[in-house]
């Protein structure tokens, strides 16, 4: 069976099974984005609703982000056993099920639970990766899934316009305004439900088909190829555990600053909270090209310098984004900072398409659980920031009412944003340290002469030696 798995990527073949997949994939990804940050715009009002203490609030962060580091790890090995098709249909199906629920919770605690569950469909990103690996050649896979990835994360900063236009639409129809937030949960998880059905009956696993009807005794079935790789192997592999950390420390502290900017742009720089909210959409907008140049440059490099080029890249990337961070926390001018917040966007949106592609080239037989693996990095290296952001905070915004304790409400609420904002800038400038130290980390990331050989002779095999290029 000869493989035909596209050498590029032209969005207008709808006829081709890698670009349909493509598509697909990304707006299912961009889906459960959509609804896993879905409740974000909605916050004011679920804190008066549910009457959310501030640990509560912080703590339902934390869980949105924790329960994915299961759901990832898990979901690649799925991948690699059952085929993404199967994995993502079920995924998007079940995910939907929280995502209603939280449109129905009553009490501080249901809200946590469906938080923490929620976090699950973040799983998406995995089966994304996976299937993309799968449909695209290695002379383009890396720009394929740093575009399919960028495209699906803006789905976390599409929500901001996204669900109160939902609300705006269910309260014309005469639904009270505090219950709004309600009834634009439910919705969004019932279109997370109907991709699941599009996901099942418009995809399939490889361009040969799936899985399941892959004849065994085919060499080149993808899932024949990935059981001959025990999972304890992929675990073994250092250069797993260094893109875990990689992802951590760009996707991981996206999401940290993502979660945390609109806060300290009204803190900082005494912003409206419509116009802090508008600066962060913009950030998350850049996914629509920046994750992109990412993976592209990560294919160029592997075209010019081998694998080794492809790693160069990232180390490059992370270094910057770290750099950038730590000028960034120091920031007293909104101009200045503003200009350093979209260096730091495209840089950590850069660095995380870099990593996807390097992620194919490690063991192409166990993709799956690399992918699962190396994406649960992300959030590991969310939840460890958000934890020391939520503690520096926390802890200062408690010495700040404890020191203006007796004076006018308005005198300590302004000495808690001061306090806030000084506590998290550090935290910005002390994250950007560990970047720069995980940036020269993943030199350590080696590929055997045999590997660099094997992936030269694969790249020259490709027709017309196609250049990797999105028509």
């Amino acid at each position: 069976m000869t493989s035909s798995k596209a050498t590029k990527i032209n969005l207008l073949d709808f006829k081709s099974i890698p670009i349909r997949t493509f598509w697909i994939t990304s707006i299912s990804f961009f889906m459960c984005f959509f609804a896993w940050f879905g409740i974000v715009p909605f916050m004011p009002d679920v804190v008066k609703d549910l009457g959310l203490t501030p640990d509560q609030k912080w703590n339902s962060i934390i869980l949105a982000v924790s329960g994915t580091v299961f759901a990832r790890l898990l979901i690649g090995k799925l991948c690699d056993k059952y085929g993404p098709r199967l994995c993502y249909t079920w995924l998007l199906m079940l995910g939907a099920i929280p995502v209603v629920l939280c449109g129905l919770v009553q009490t501080p605690m249901q809200f946590l639970i469906c938080r923490l569950f929620i976090g699950f469909i973040g799983a998406s990103f995995v089966i994304t990766q996976v299937h993309t690996s799968l449909m695209f050649a290695p002379n383009i896979v890396g720009t394929a899934n740093a575009t399919s990835a960028g495209w699906g994360n803006l789905g976390g900063g599409a929500n901001r316009l996204g669900m109160p236009l939902i609300a705006a639409l269910v309260i014309s129809f005469g639904v009270a305004e505090g219950e709004a937030w309600r009834y634009s949960m439910i919705v969004a998880g019932a279109i997370c439900f109907c991709m699941g059905l599009v996901y099942y009956f418009f995809t399939q696993d490889t361009p040969e088909g799936n899985f399941k009807e892959i004849k065994k005794i085919s060499t080149t079935t993808e899932n024949k190829k990935t059981e001959q790789v025990p999972f304890v192997t992929v675990l073994k592999d250092y250069r797993v555990w260094i893109l875990f950390f990689v992802y951590a420390a760009c996707f991981g502290i996206e999401l940290t600053v993502y979660g945390t900017m609109d806060d300290y742009l009204q803190n900082t720089f005494q912003l409206e909270r419509v116009t802090a909210g508008n600066i962060v959409l913009s950030f998350a907008l850049m996914n629509i090209f920046a994750r992109t140049l990412g993976g592209f440059f990560g294919d160029k490099f592997g075209k010019l310098k081998g694998l080794r080029g492809r790693v160069l890249f990232l180390t490059f990337m992370l270094v910057t984004q770290g750099i950038v961070l730590t000028i960034f926390s120091s920031a007293t001018s909104i101009v200045f900072g503003i200009v350093f917040l979209i260096m730091f966007s495209l840089s950590v949106q850069m660095a995380e398409g870099a990593t996807f592609s390097v992620v194919p080239f490690i063991n192409k037989k166990a993709i799956g659980a690399i992918s699962g693996i190396v994406g649960a990095g992300g959030n590991v290296g969310a939840f460890l920031a958000a934890l020391l952001l939520k503690y520096k905070s926390a802890t200062a915004e408690k010495m700040a009412i404890a020191a203006n304790q007796g004076l006018e409400q308005e005198v300590i609420t302004n000495a808690q944003a001061t306090a806030s904002s000084l506590a998290v800038s550090s935290g910005y400038f002390q994250i950007g340290l560990i970047v720069i130290f995980i940036g020269g980390l993943s030199l350590l990331i080696k590929f055997s002469t045999k590997d660099e050989m094997a992936e030269k002779n694969a790249s020259n095999d490709i027709l017309d030696t196609l250049e990797p290029v999105i028509v």
